[in-house]
């Protein structure tokens, strides 16, 4: 349908797939009724309508499951409203395992259901077979039994959420191509289209596979790719009916459902295919698909007769092959641009955009309407790329690889291969020759655990104890016993300068950074709902001059939070630092030992807390004392080009003192044994200090106002909902990883946030937050507990403590 294009709009959202018309529903439901949705063919005709509309509900987090949940209650609804079907049925879902290990990942399903509180049932091969009689269940292991799961059709659900916007009064164009984006004083202010340009308050870009195109037109990185995403459609099977629920088969990289009598039958092949360029996408490409391609889909086609004998015998009625966008990382993209105010993202559903259009759709409209999320999006938030994840080779390489790992186990802390090495500090190729095994965060290599013998860096993965952590505890050890030095120049780093740098952190900041030069603050960076969006060190560097150093992964949400929330008029400015410096972690009781053999006695008198340049043998080195492992130690801020030299010069220094090279694994286990929390677990944007146990870090004793203080003064009065405890296992043996179920008294409490093995405790260690279901949790009702932490089904009984196991009264790291 093509209509009459006005000039202006406060909201054009360009693309009318399921995304673009989740978003112009939603912003109508909250009173933004002049929206324009501009789609260049028909509704429905990008990358949606050849969807297989699957909606299962659990998801990785919470926050992810709540989002789905949604989802299936507005598809339930939504025919009600419209008066047009969404296709949507709640037939619920089975998941197979073919083996050991995949029954232990969907024990672990289950347990993250019920610390969700979602319906997930444990299954004989029998009882699944009773699910979905069709299929032979003679190589199972065992299933799961998720009855909320369902699914819909597509086009029809498109088209539905359509007419919902237009009820609420939004204007749609088909048709209409947008050829540019219009920007005024940094700002998105429109887009130019081949029928004209129309003016706006906020762009938002759902163009599907296009998305990055249109990124590109306004400056804007959109990191996604197409790949080839096959399945086909069989003739009528006997015992396939209208209620069967949908069934995955991982280990066979396939999933299906019903249709008309005969059965959908997709997947995820282990090797991907991925299509043309973002770049080199054709239009007009609408209602299309590629080229059948038998031979890729030879694996997938295996393993379902595999599944489903009666295949053998039944005719194919539609083979279907349709691109659909990946993101690097296999979660989706949402959020405003930064650097562009009032452009926004929702786009690179990595094949699950049925599942998530309704909950997407309406988290993107509440951040259009209030300026923020109102729930953890961190997982899926644009912010979470850099500009240079958007070369087009790269996230080729990459999206081949992600793709594949669809259905593959999802082990624990596993690290992608493809487009690697990227990034690399100055130190990478004499660690590697130390025997480095390297993870990745935000592009960057980074020294997971040293193996000596590079034939042994290698990860092996396992829900047990792997081969590797004998390294991992050596380090842990070390650092304990002696002295170990970290590579942790991946570290995030910004300047805040300007003449009211102090008065825009003070705002910004949690706690106190008034403090006089050389003084070291640790800090939370809230929103206004008093819950986290980051936390960092602050170093006054001078009057007018702040060193920021924030975690790996944050680089670009911290620098555009930072840059968003400084109050207007005050002369203060962000610049990013990160790849001028090099950091070593010099950590362990000998720390101070070593240091002085390059310094004199410069490392003598240095309190807890501040930092200072000095000299380290023939360089200049800013060294702050802090730590993350929770023993004496500081942080070397090494200009690059002088890295290697000092890194040098402390292995040589050091080598009667045992000092080591230790990596990220050993920073895990031992910040947990210290209780120390990390953004992005334990803090989140569904987490606020009073929950965090940080109010220490917080100035509520002075009258300096900070944003979403007001909330965390109300938090504070009503009491906390639930709070972060540490927590150590009984029993030396199982190994945890994050994400279990915390159990009381036998009842499900809460989820482990973060955990590894503790080689100083001797038993795995880790934090988790739990919640009394009878409403506010005190500190007296954590104690009178007993608990246990669900382990891939085994119920491990654990410690459970307000304070670290390790060194509570932090008489190491004052030493």
């Amino acid at each position: 349908m093509t209509t009459d294009l006005p000039d202006r709009a406060r909201v054009v959202i360009i693309g009318g797939g399921v995304i673009g018309t989740s978003v112009a529903y939603h912003l109508t439901k909250l009173g933004w009724n002049d929206v324009l949705l501009l789609e260049q063919g028909s509704l429905s005709g990008g990358t949606t309508w050849h969807a297989a509309g699957l909606v299962g509900l659990l998801r990785a987090s919470e926050s992810g499951t709540r989002l789905v949940q949604y989802s299936a209650e507005l598809y339930a609804s939504l025919e009600a409203e419209t008066g047009l079907a969404t296709g949507y049925k709640q037939c619920g879902g089975v998941i197979v395992a073919r083996s050991e290990d995949r029954m232990t990942q969907l024990r672990r399903t289950a347990a993250t259901a019920a610390a969700f509180g979602l319906d997930c049932e444990l299954l004989t091969p029998a009882e699944a077979l009773g699910k979905w009689p069709v299929m032979a269940v003679d190589d199972l292991v065992g299933a799961i039994w998720l009855p909320g799961d369902g699914k819909a059709n597509p086009t029809d659900l498109t088209l539905s959420l359509a007419k919902g916007a237009r009820l609420g009064g939004a204007v749609i164009a088909e048709r209409t191509r947008v050829v540019g984006v219009l920007t005024r004083d940094g700002r998105a202010c429109g887009v130019r289209t081949d029928r004209g340009d129309v003016e706006a308050e906020v762009v938002v870009n759902c163009a599907g596979q296009w998305a990055k195109q249109v990124g590109a037109l306004a400056g804007v990185s959109v990191p996604l790719h197409s790949a080839e995403h096959f399945y086909v459609v069989t003739d009528q099977i006997e015992g396939v009916h209208p209620d069967l629920p949908v069934m995955r088969d991982p280990d066979g990289y396939t999933y299906f459902k019903e249709e008309v009598g005969g059965l959908v039958v997709g997947g995820f092949e282990p090797v991907a295919k991925p299509w043309v360029s973002p770049e080199e996408i054709p239009y007009p490409f609408e209602f299309a698909l590629l080229e059948e391609d038998w031979d890729h889909f030879a694996v997938l086609m295996e393993n379902a007769l595999l599944r489903i004998p009666a295949l053998a015998h039944t005719g194919i009625r539609k083979f279907y092959n349709g691109p659909e966008s990946f993101t690097p990382d296999n979660q989706f993209l949402l959020g405003e641009a930064p650097g562009l105010p009032g452009f926004f993202v929702g786009a690179g559903f990595n094949s699950v955009g049925i599942a998530s259009a309704g909950g997407a759709g309406r988290a993107l409209a509440q951040w259009i309407v209030d300026g923020e999320p109102d729930t953890d999006l961190t997982g899926v938030d644009l912010r979470r790329f850099a500009a240079f994840h958007g070369n087009s080779r790269w996230l080729r390489d990459r999206v081949g690889e992600v793709l594949g790992l669809h259905y593959a186990i999802p082990w624990p802390n596993r690290e992608l291969e493809s487009a690697r090495p990227f990034r690399r500090s100055p130190l990478h190729d004499r660690l590697a020759g130390r025997g480095a095994c390297w993870g990745s965060r935000m592009g960057w290599e980074r020294p997971l655990f040293f193996a000596g013998d590079a034939r042994h860096a290698e990860l092996d993965y396992s829900w047990g104890k792997p081969r590797w952590l004998r390294f991992s505890a050596a380090e842990q050890r070390a650092t304990r016993e002696a002295v170990a030095v970290f590579d942790q120049t991946s570290f995030s780093k910004y300047l805040v300068l300007g003449r009211d740098a102090e008065a825009a952190l003070q705002w910004l900041c949690t706690n106190d950074v008034s403090g006089p030069v050389g003084t070291v603050t640790y800090t939370g960076l809230l929103n206004a709902r008093g819950t986290y969006e980051s936390d960092l060190t602050v170093t006054r560097l001078s009057g007018t001059e702040f060193l920021l150093v924030s975690s790996s992964a944050t680089t670009e949400r911290d620098q555009d939070w930072l840059r968003r929330h400084v109050p207007a008029g005050l002369d203060a400015h962000v610049v990013d630092v990160t790849s001028a410096y090099a950091v070593l972690g010099v950590m362990g009781p000998r720390s101070r030992e070593l240091l002085n053999r390059l310094s004199g006695d410069a490392f003598d008198d240095f309190a807890f807390g501040t930092s200072r340049e000095v000299w380290l043998g023939h360089a200049t080195v800013r060294a702050t004392r802090i730590t993350y492992v929770g023993e004496l130690g500081w942080e070397l801020y090494v200009p690059v080009e002088l890295a290697l030299g000092v890194y040098e010069d402390l292995l040589g220094a050091g080598a009667d003192l045992g000092v080591v090279d230790a990596g990220y694994s050993a920073i895990e286990s031992l910040r947990l044994e210290k209780g120390y929390r990390a953004f992005g677990r334990e803090l989140t944007p569904d987490h606020g200090p009073l929950e965090a146990g940080l109010l220490f870090a917080c100035k509520l004793k002075t009258d300096i106002d900070f944003l979403g203080r007001e909330v965390l003064e109300r938090q504070r009065a009503a009491g906390a909902r639930r709070r972060l405890v540490s927590f150590v296992l009984d029993d030396a043996e199982p190994m945890l990883w994050g994400g279990e179920l915390v159990l009381r008294d036998g009842a499900p409490v809460g989820q482990v946030t973060s955990a590894a093995w503790g080689e100083t405790v001797g038993a795995c260690v880790g934090l988790a937050y739990v919640a009394d279901p009878a409403g506010t949790t005190t500190a007296g009702w954590v104690r009178a507990g007993s608990y246990v932490v669900d382990a891939g089904g085994l119920r491990c009984p654990a410690q459970v403590a307000l304070r670290p196991p390790y060194d509570p009264d932090n008489g190491r790291i004052r030493g």
